[in-house]
């Protein structure tokens, strides 16, 4: 392989781990959120959760992913986080 080819498959491939390392991050918080959500509605503090699920920390979680969609998907960047690339 060239040179540049080289180079350009490593950019490719830090491109994906960062895309990979930053989606569960977001996955992870969002998995706290629900956990906290979980025990208000256990507690039977339905207010508190409709109120997390509607103008807090939960809706933040969605926001954040779907933003990373919607960058993703703008921003040319196929299903595995790298430019160029396509879902199979």
């Amino acid at each position: 392989m060239d040179q540049k080819r080289v180079v350009r498959l490593n950019q490719l491939k830090n491109n994906s781990m960062k895309y990979a390392k930053q989606t569960q991050n977001a996955l992870d918080k969002l998995d706290q959120s629900l956990a906290q959500l979980r025990v208000l509605i256990k507690r039977g503090q339905n207010q508190e959760a409709i109120r997390f699920m509607e103008e807090g920390e939960l809706k933040e979680r969605f926001g954040e992913l779907q933003n990373m969609i919607t960058i993703s998907q703008v921003g040319n960047i196929g299903a595995r986080g790298t430019q160029g690339s396509r879902p199979f």
